[in-house]
């Protein structure tokens, strides 16, 4: 046990090493408070705490770092993000008109964006063909298929 002792220092800087590297692929910051941990986990070493004393070191501190700091720095990370929808996402909620026929076996709609999609009626609706010209919601995106549902028309009274 007392090689363990002696040579716990190496054991430490490898998983400070691993799990920086999988932190830098990620950014999720877990694996940067487990790194932070196994820090700790060294620094205790150096002074000579037996490994299990060490190992216990490294778990407090990881967890104490996860539950306190992660969180902040998740928020901070995430405060810079463009919050625009883009890709599919941005196809949710846009609305269109119908090319081709929509029905259950499905049909064209072209998009406030220009963009021309295959369709489909959604599930939720009913499934009657939507002619030519009627608008059309997107709801979702199967693949390369538009999921749609008809907008309702309003009639002025």
């Amino acid at each position: 046990m007392d090689v363990l002792t002696q040579y716990a220092w190496i054991a430490w800087l490898v998983l400070i090493l691993v799990f920086a590297t999988i932190e830098v692929f990620t950014l999720e910051m877990t694996f940067l408070m487990l790194a932070l941990g196994s820090v700790a986990g060294l620094l205790s070493g150096l002074f000579g705490i037996p490994w299990w004393a060490q190992f216990v070191v490294a778990a407090v501190v990881a967890i104490g770092l996860i539950l306190t700091l992660r969180p902040s720095l998740l928020r901070a990370l995430q405060r810079g993000a463009d919050p625009a929808r883009s890709n599919v996402d941005a196809l949710i909620g846009v609305d269109g008109s119908v090319v081709r026929t929509v029905g259950p076996a499905g049909g064209q709609v072209r998009l406030q964006n220009g963009e021309v999609w295959t369709a489909r009626l959604s599930p939720i609706t009913e499934q009657v063909d939507v002619a030519v010209g009627e608008r059309v919601l997107v709801t979702g995106i199967d693949g390369a298929t538009a999921v749609v549902v008809p907008l309702e028309r309003s009639t002025p009274q």
